[in-house]
């Protein structure tokens, strides 16, 4: 019989455990009688007692040890309080681990019924000094907190408390990616930077996870509040771990019960929630925030604007994300314009779809100031557009963001500095006030901003052309030549077959699963650029991603960095790709290995990278290696064949598959530019830049 509170892990954390795909244990589960039976779960998704599982994975072999991290991970999901409780637990412990080290050894030194005895004075000492009296941190001990501390406290040891507490965190918020809506890491860096320098005081009045506070510098006092009371406590817990600075946190909802009805900070930053209805309409007809006007029932979000520039000092900056739905519905044009006459709204920043949740719409920076009694209103309204500066999708996982938030923030800082910037069409400008204030009062910025120039005008059109031209040339080039039959010998397919997984076990080649975490300023591979065949563009995660957008995990271990001759693999999506890594960059030497995708490093004696890839990419090979969930289809590379040939041979097959890659190579560089020469055409035929002959 199992013992109560065992840890129980599903088949996708087996899978993470042993470092291999979901079809392996799904696999192992059919061809072995002796392994696990599940001991809770679902019949379609049933989880397994972990002691049970770590039992019959060193029995095959196929585990040495598991990696403290995931250890202390099971032991999260395992609590009692459910994962929440164990993280509030977890945190407010590390912040003992962080704040208070000298006493965290004396209480790890004792026995557990000791340590369990004595830690609550000493952690409530240490939240009441960063988070001040009533905070919303209510820890909870349960059975076994003992082990669960002592296990946190070695996993900080190794990688720091904040990284640890980043860590657990991250793995919660990707487990449930529906749960939560998140601030992405980037899109709040922005946020901070359009606040400005010398903040020391800030609010985020629907605070979430906290991302964007934690990504102010130099704070003194952080105020943050969530209707959650979950959310209030894993944020007032980041926060505190992030930094230095005094943490004010509360749980309740802030339009209806303001927890800091006399702040008067230097920024707001916030993401409120979109589209409600429910937002106390009825309650707060008469409430003094309304400066600008009383927001209809439709209008949540110019609520939320009002909340903040309510608790702003003079002359303090507000930043909020927001849906752009809000700069043009026409039941907000009054309080639009008042914000406008009164000078309090300063910027609209159009994001490329992608930068944040929901993650199909570009969504918009407003960008506010409180202003002084009596102070003149500027002139005009600053609007940015980034959508053209990312025309290849979602800004978070592209190089381009780097760009968006440059354009963004030099754009600002100019205006904020002078009151005006050079007009850069499709891009920026500073529109009257008095223009903008027409029957609708419509903020969105692409309408009011003169159209970009075809693309960067004729002489980028004829460098286009120049490029497709060589392009097409070298692609004729490449042309593979007329397909011949097999040799005497036959098909390949005819051949001696082995697996990767059986290269793997026999020491021919390595593989690994990327996770896209590190540290430093690598580039990130990702599954896109495979696909696609384009550079690294991804970035390396703080934390571990969660979803789509969602915020990443620290690096728990050792970086996974491509290098020339590795063999890089999607495991998810239903198209066979696979990249033989150069020594040119762009291939992606030197960059970290993203999630969902495997390394294969094979030893040059025995595998030749390119004959590896080739084969790998058989799309026969990838349908008998492929297992389809519910929403995606998964490969399982361990189970890829290719033939037992030997070096000479693989040799020439490589050079043919290296020679394919190339023309595929020129193929699709020769697709992006005719799109770009055809968009840029229409662009200047369109706007009277081009002359039709």
């Amino acid at each position: 019989m199992l013992e109560e509170n065992v840890p129980e892990v599903t088949a996708a954390e087996i899978a993470r455990l042993a470092g291999v795909g979901r079809a392996a244990v799904s696999n192992w589960r059919r061809r072995h009688p002796d392994f696990p039976k599940p001991v809770g779960g679902t019949e379609t998704s049933p989880s397994f007692a972990l002691p049970e599982v770590e039992a019959w994975l060193r029995a095959q072999g196929k585990l040495a040890e598991v990696p403290l991290r995931e250890r202390v991970w099971q032991q999260i999901t395992a609590h009692p309080g459910g994962a929440v409780a164990a993280l509030v637990e977890a945190g407010a412990a590390l912040l003992v681990v962080r704040d208070r080290p000298a006493q965290w050894l004396e209480l790890a030194a004792l026995p557990d019924d000791r340590l369990a005895e004595r830690l609550p004075a000493v952690r409530d000492e240490a939240l009441a000094a960063r988070l001040g009296a009533g905070h919303p941190v209510a820890v909870r001990p349960a059975a076994g907190s003992p082990a669960l501390l002592r296990a946190v406290a070695e996993l900080a040891a190794g990688l720091g408390a904040r990284q640890a507490f980043e860590f657990l965190l991250g793995r919660h918020l990707e487990a449930n990616p529906r749960q939560y809506t998140l601030t992405p890491d980037g899109c709040a860096e922005l946020m901070a930077g359009l606040a400005g320098p010398g903040v020391r005081t800030a609010l985020d009045p629907a605070c979430g996870t906290g991302s964007p506070l934690r990504a102010l510098t130099g704070a003194a006092v952080l105020h943050a509040q969530d209707a959650s009371p979950e959310l209030a406590a894993l944020a007032a817990l980041r926060l505190a771990l992030h930094g230095s600075a005094q943490i004010r946190a509360a749980a309740a909802d802030s339009l209806r019960a303001d927890a800091f009805p006399d702040a008067a900070v230097d920024a707001v930053l916030c993401h409120p929630p979109f589209n409600e209805r429910n937002w106390g309409h009825e309650e707060l007809a008469y409430d003094p925030r309304w400066e600008y006007g009383f927001p209809a029932r439709t209008e949540s979000e110019l609520a939320w604007i009002q909340h903040a520039l309510a608790r702003l000092r003079e002359g303090g900056t507000a930043v909020l994300l927001m849906p752009p739905a809000a700069a043009a519905r026409r039941s907000g044009r009054r309080i639009r314009a008042d914000l406008l006459r009164r000078g309090a709204l300063r910027a609209v920043v159009s994001l490329p779809a992608g930068a944040a949740p929901p993650y199909g719409i570009p969504l918009q920076l407003w960008v506010l100031r409180r202003p002084a009694p009596g102070g003149a209103a500027p002139a005009g309204l600053l609007l940015v557009d980034t959508a053209g500066l990312d025309p290849d999708g979602p800004a978070q996982a592209r190089a381009a963001w780097t760009d968006v938030r440059d354009a963004v923030l030099g754009t600002w800082t100019a205006y904020d500095r002078t009151g005006a910037t050079p007009e850069t069409p499709g891009v920026s400008r500073v529109v009257p006030v008095i223009e903008l204030l027409d029957d609708d009062v419509d903020l969105t910025p692409a309408r009011h901003l003169p159209p970009p120039a075809a693309r960067g005008g004729l002489a980028e059109l004829a460098a286009v052309r120049e490029r497709l031209d060589a392009t097409l040339a070298r692609a004729a080039r490449l042309t593979p030549p007329p397909a011949s039959p097999a040799g005497p010998a036959g098909p390949a397919a005819s051949l001696p077959q082995t697996t990767v997984g059986e290269l793997a076990r026999a020491g021919a080649l390595l593989l690994r699963a990327g996770t896209g975490t590190g540290s430093g300023e690598l580039p990130v591979l990702t599954e896109y650029d495979v696909y696609a065949g384009t550079a690294p563009s991804g970035t390396v995660a703080a934390t571990a991603p969660a979803g789509s957008g969602a915020t990443a995990a620290p690096d728990t271990g050792e970086t996974l960095v491509a290098e020339p001759g590795d063999v890089v693999v999607p495991v998810v999506g239903a198209l066979s790709a696979a990249r033989v890594v150069t020594e040119d960059p762009a291939s992606g030497a030197g960059a970290v290995i993203g999630r969902n995708l495997q390394l294969l490093r094979p030893d040059p004696a025995a595998l030749d990278p390119w004959f590896l890839a080739g084969f790998l990419r058989g799309t026969a090979n990838t349908r008998r290696a492929s297992s389809h969930a519910s929403t995606a289809t998964r490969l399982d590379v361990r189970r890829l064949q290719l033939p037992r040939l030997p070096p000479a041979e693989q040799r020439r097959y490589g050079a043919r598959f290296r020679a394919l890659a190339e023309f595929e190579d020129a193929l699709r560089l020769a697709g992006r530019l005719g799109e770009q020469l055809v968009q840029g055409m229409y662009d200047g035929l369109s706007d009277g830049s081009v002359t039709p002959r």
